[in-house]
């Protein structure tokens, strides 16, 4: 035995540490699972029967107004080439909407998806005034009367208030996004499809009431419509903060994704409100010129007739 180990032998042993506790297993906890929506943004688009005939009907109501529009023209009634233009170029962004796939994460594609199809798309559609092209091109009799009654009917004046489409429209979102709707979508085709028709009809509706550019039972005033405007974008910018920090309940994306997305809600959702805000300004603007015009007219009547003023 060397003197090192002869020294080590010679230390007086270590006590015994105490045994340490046995830590408890803890379960593992899944991690929620994102719907599996049909709109993730992926490199392709799963097409089906319902997809396709989606996008032939979106064609084919393109096809019959421009049809419609040709044949207005011939018969010698313009139809601007402005407003056609605008019709078709919703109906082509609503195809697109479901069918180009976006390279995003899966929640910045759907809530773009969300901007064309139930934002923009609709105020197109809307700018096209397609109940004005049918009136016009309808001639007197049956079918034009029955398209009058409907339109100046009390139910779809009331559907067309500005009260009824923000409620309709922004209550939809959050009905959408703030309650485990969203994630229930990913699992119930029926649903998915229904969220996407109401998704499109409230955006449609919302951009037919503040617009007013077809005839319908009640022309409401420029102040009730830029408030409804007011109010349905208030809605959705807070909306989209509030998913910016928490995300829809049930859903598991990521926090880069869900940022981005709502980022994209919150200003390309200003993008269209300002646009909506134009049509508005520039109605109030023909008001106003309208109501000028016609008071100096009357002014200047009442002074013909009065006859010119005696010299003193």
């Amino acid at each position: 035995m060397t003197a090192v180990q002869t020294a080590l032998a010679a230390l007086p042993a270590l006590p015994a540490l105490p045994a340490l506790p046995v830590l408890p297993v803890l379960p593992v906890l899944p991690l929620p699972e994102s719907p599996r929506h049909h709109h993730t943004g992926g490199p392709g688009v799963a097409w089906s029967p319902l997809l396709a005939a989606s996008v032939a009907s979106l064609a084919s109501v393109a096809v019959v107004y421009a049809l419609a529009a040709h044949r207005l023209r011939r018969r010698g009634h313009p139809w601007p080439w402005t407003w056609q233009a605008c019709f078709v170029a919703g109906t082509a962004l609503l195809a697109a909407a479901f069918v180009v796939p976006m390279p995003a994460g899966p929640f910045t594609a759907h809530m773009g998806r969300h901007l064309l199809a139930g934002m923009l798309a609709p105020v197109l559609l809307v700018l096209g005034r397609p109940l004005r092209l049918a009136l016009r091109g309808l001639r007197p009799g049956r079918a034009r009367r029955a398209v009058l009654a409907v339109a100046h009917s009390r139910p779809i004046g009331l559907l067309v208030s500005p009260a009824t489409a923000v409620v309709l429209d922004m209550g939809g979102l959050w009905l959408l996004y703030r309650t485990p709707l969203l994630a229930a979508t990913g699992h119930h085709e029926w649903l998915h499809v229904a969220v996407h028709v109401h998704v499109v009809a409230a955006g449609t509706l919302f951009a037919f009431a503040v617009c007013r550019l077809d005839p319908v039972r009640r022309g409401w005033s420029v102040p009730w419509r830029a408030g409804a405007l007011l109010a349905g974008g208030t809605a959705h910018a807070v909306l989209a903060k509030t998913l910016y920090a928490v995300p829809p309940p049930g859903t598991a994306f990521a926090a880069a994704d869900l940022r981005a997305g709502a980022q994209l809600m919150y200003y390309g959702g200003d993008a269209v409100e300002l646009l909506l805000a134009a049509v508005v300004a520039a109605q109030w603007y023909a008001a106003t010129g309208r109501a000028q015009r016609h008071a100096s007219r009357r002014a200047l009547r009442r002074a013909t007739a009065a006859g010119p003023a005696p010299v003193a």
